[in-house]
């Protein structure tokens, strides 16, 4: 894969014991140099412009003069320095130039992963949350949809991080030309993302979440994929897929009560490589979370090989009743038994 990144994402330091801390980029950088055909890109960053292409203009504004002074605690959980501003423009610049390189026609083993920080996901439009100041995703699915060079008509985003993609969410709620979906631990931060959350107006049905309980293990995650997700992204037919790839889920994360294994990053990735092979749609991968240093950056690596030619091996838990009844319930909801 290439990988979009920059040091200047490590420069944001929100502090010692604060879990979205650099150490994350440079557990991932460490974990992939064991690993062949890898590629570094440093694209350049963005501005307020972009950014404020989906956030306030204001609230953008106010995050550039928040670093210049210093920084210092937007909310008690998202923390600035004097480096966070070029970090926030780094990372959704990061995001961009995946969105670009797959629109371009990088596909297999040059597949884009952007690995920028901070995440993005929690931010709305007129406010930091969640260690979130910039939603990158949105930035660069934005500037795709401006582009006309690239002829973006719909684009679809997969968030299987596992804090719900509120930010997200909330800058596409009512527009008909994003998908959003949402995987995620029902009743954890920011405790959004219920079923029933489906989008309004224009955008009626264009927002899927798929909230699931505490233990959730592999066999779930890949039938919802499998299921709703496919099912919905097949009837949308996207020019473009991004993936929100947040590696929190992952049972060893210390965040998180969701059981996933480090091979289901793998299982996902190859079933959503192929779906987006199947409605003709570019891909991309844009880092969110994940806290455990050595199973993100495994985790991240699995991702990585999967486009490198290995193959995952499928899992051999069992489908429980409740991730049956939750899948039925998504299935029921977007009129898609």
């Amino acid at each position: 894969m290439q990988f979009g990144y920059s040091e200047d994402c490590l420069a944001h330091d929100p502090g010692p014991r604060h879990p979205e801390a650099p150490d994350r980029l440079r557990a991932i950088r460490e974990r992939l140099k064991t690993k062949h055909g890898i590629k570094y890109v440093e694209p350049d960053p963005v501005g307020v412009d972009e950014i404020a292409s989906v956030h306030d203009r204001e609230y953008v504004e106010s995050v550039e003069e928040f670093c210049a002074d210093g920084g210092g605690n937007w909310d008690p959980d998202t923390v600035a320095v004097e480096e966070t501003w070029d970090a926030v423009c780094r990372s959704a610049g990061l995001a961009c130039w995946a969105v670009e390189e797959a629109l371009e026609g990088a596909t297999g083993r040059e597949t884009p992963f952007s690995i920028g920080r901070p995440p993005g996901h929690h931010a709305v439009p007129e406010d930091a949350m969640g260690f979130c100041f910039a939603n990158n995703v949105a930035v660069a699915a934005q500037q795709a949809l401006e582009n006309d060079a690239y002829a973006v008509d719909r684009v679809a985003i997969v968030d299987w991080d596992v804090h719900h993609g509120n930010g997200t969410q909330d800058i596409f709620y009512d527009r008909e030309d994003v998908f959003f979906v949402s995987i995620h631990e029902r009743g954890l931060y920011p405790g959004t993302g219920d079923l029933d959350e489906t989008g309004e107006g224009a955008g009626a049905g264009t927002t899927m979440n798929v909230p699931v309980p505490a233990g959730t293990n592999d066999a779930a995650y890949l039938a919802i994929v499998d299921g709703p997700v496919a099912g919905a992204l097949e009837a949308y037919d996207p020019d473009l897929l991004i993936i929100s790839a947040g590696f929190d889920a992952h049972r060893h994360d210390p965040i998180s009560r969701v059981r996933l294994t480090t091979e289901a990053y793998a299982l996902m990735t190859d079933r959503l490589r192929t779906l987006a092979d199947d409605v003709d749609a570019a891909l991309a991968f844009v880092l969110e979370g994940g806290y455990g240093l050595d199973v993100l950056a495994e985790s991240v690596a699995l991702v990585h090989e999967t486009f490198d030619g290995r193959e995952p091996i499928e899992p051999d838990d069992d489908l429980s009743s409740r991730a049956e009844a939750t899948i039925e319930d998504v299935l029921e909801e977007h009129g898609l038994n």
